[in-house]
């Protein structure tokens, strides 16, 4: 018996198996008919599969038509509302919106959700508005193509709400329901612009910039590069106004410069190159200002105008002048001395030739010619005000570091007295001057104190420092060798006197 046995145990399961097959064959097969028996009676249809991604991030396949119901029950809604049964229409369509949805039909469901919204607008139901809203995109497995549609949609209603209390309301519906949504982040970001501005144009500086700061458009794909770019501007401008400027510094570097070099995008340029300028001129570095005027007056809207040209000109050369002394800033200060442009404005061009000339500047002098004009309102870089006169301060420092360097380069040795009165200053500014470019590197030099007297010596080129290395370097080699040679000599007398002692 146990022999026998045994087969039917294992054909048991196996027959199992093959009736569960065929009974999900069966299924298959009724639900094909149950859906032919549908298009045939109804005005649904089957179609092609076609594959969409519903709100949870699943891929389905598209099951019915609904376009034929969709074209019969819109319109028919439409007229509902008028007669003035909007929660009748509202409901109607939120019906047709499920079976839509469950039949995975993404361009009927959209079509169903602009008609809900649009019905609400037209007849001014708004709180209606924000409550569908909310509940559409709530709905389980809900089509994101759908929701996208929804939103562009309501996005047009917000400028024409009937008042800000309305049009605030809107504008936080849509915001919250795009949160954390990256298929609508495009739509998100320009909302947030939106009620950014309205919080300036209400004085709200810091929380218009809070809000804004909340985007990191750069990371944005589906948006357009020129679009990120006008927002970032925007971020930028509002952080100056909140005088924040460390995260204005970190949010200008979310640009890069390459993007301007397209003439299409030359006011975009501008904006840019202008907010960096005061941005810089809170931390007073001029250099970097005189190279954003510089890209400024390469621009294709400077150069065809020919007034704006040269009064950028002008810009560029007072504050290479105001720069400290370096090799950068003598290598553009050389630069912007060749540019032809500068013949037009020849008290500009002669007031940075005393720059590039190897001569004493006397401040007396300078002030008696060119003062009227710096200090006009032409240039505005040395206004009547704290800033204007920390510039001119400044101006002066420079015309004694050009001394100070133009003597470092005709002497070798000079009394701090005579110095002194080269430079048209006290014996005590003289010395703290010079100690301050002897400490950046400007000169090299050594004070006797109690003699008075300065000794200039020359910077050391490249290869003398190299060759000075060098040759100290094998020496602490040779000194190296030599303390390793007495090293071995006295083990080895030590290790001699213990053989001789045992």
């Amino acid at each position: 018996m146990p022999a026998e046995e045994k087969p039917t145990e294992k054909k048991a399961p196996e027959k199992k198996v093959a009736d569960k097959k065929a009974n999900e064959k069966n299924a298959e097969k009724k639900s094909e008919k149950k859906s032919e028996k549908k298009s045939t009676d109804g005005s649904d249809k089957p179609t092609q599969d076609t594959n969409i991604i519903t709100d949870g991030g699943r891929l389905v396949k598209m099951e019915v038509d609904y376009s034929t119901t969709c074209d019969e029950k819109i319109p028919a809604a439409q007229k509902m509302s008028k007669d003035g049964n909007v929660q009748d229409a509202v409901d109607m369509l939120m019906v047709l919106e499920k079976q839509t949805r469950t039949g995975a039909d993404a361009h009927s469901t959209s079509r169903v959700l602009a008609a809900v919204v649009e019905l609400c607008f037209e007849a001014g139901e708004w709180n209606l508005l924000n409550e569908t809203i909310v509940t559409l995109t709530k709905k389980r497995s809900q089509i994101k193509m759908a929701v996208t549609k929804m939103v562009q949609k309501c996005c047009e209603y917000v400028d024409k709400t009937p008042n800000k209390e309305v049009k605030h309301k809107l504008m936080d519906t849509l915001r919250t329901i795009t949160e954390g949504k990256i298929y609508v982040e495009v739509e998100r970001a320009r909302l947030t612009l939106k009620i950014a501005m309205m919080k300036e144009e209400e004085g709200d500086i810091t929380e218009a910039a809070t809000i804004l700061q909340e985007l990191q458009v750069e990371t944005f794909g589906s948006m357009e590069r020129k679009e990120k770019v006008e927002m970032i501007l925007e971020q930028m401008r509002l952080c100056l106004l909140k005088k924040d400027f460390v995260r204005t510094q970190i949010i200008s570097k979310k640009i890069s410069v390459k993007f301007f070099d397209s003439e299409e995008v030359d006011n975009l340029k501008l904006k840019f190159y202008n907010l960096m300028i005061d941005l810089d001129s809170h931390e007073s570095s001029f250099l970097s200002i005189c190279r954003h005027y510089r890209a400024i007056y390469d621009s294709k809207s400077v150069k065809n105008n020919e007034d704006e040209k040269k009064r950028i000109l002008k810009h560029v050369v007072l504050f290479i002048i105001l720069a400290p002394y370096d090799n950068e800033q003598s290598d553009l200060r050389h630069r912007v001395r060749e540019d032809k442009t500068l013949e037009d404005i020849p008290l500009y061009r002669d007031l940075l030739q005393l720059f590039v000339t190897a001569e004493l500047i006397k401040w007396v002098g300078l002030c008696e010619v060119y003062e009227k004009e710096l200090r006009s309102d032409s240039t505005k870089v040395f206004p009547s005000n704290e800033d204007g006169n920390n510039r001119w301060t400044k101006l002066k420092d420079r015309v004694v570091e050009h001394n100070i360097r133009m003597m470092a380069k005709y002497y070798t040795r000079i009394h701090l007295k005579r110095m002194a009165e080269l430079l048209d200053l006290s014996i005590k500014e003289s010395e703290d001057f010079l100690c301050q470019l002897v400490v950046s590197g400007t000169v090299v030099a050594r004070m006797d104190r109690l003699e008075g007297v300065v000794n200039f010596g020359t910077t050391p080129e490249h290869s003398q420092l190299l060759n000075s290395w060098s040759e100290s370097l094998h020496h602490l080699m040779a000194l190296v060798n030599k303390t390793t040679h007495l090293i071995n000599k006295e083990e080895m007398v030590h290790k001699h006197l213990l053989i001789v002692k045992e």
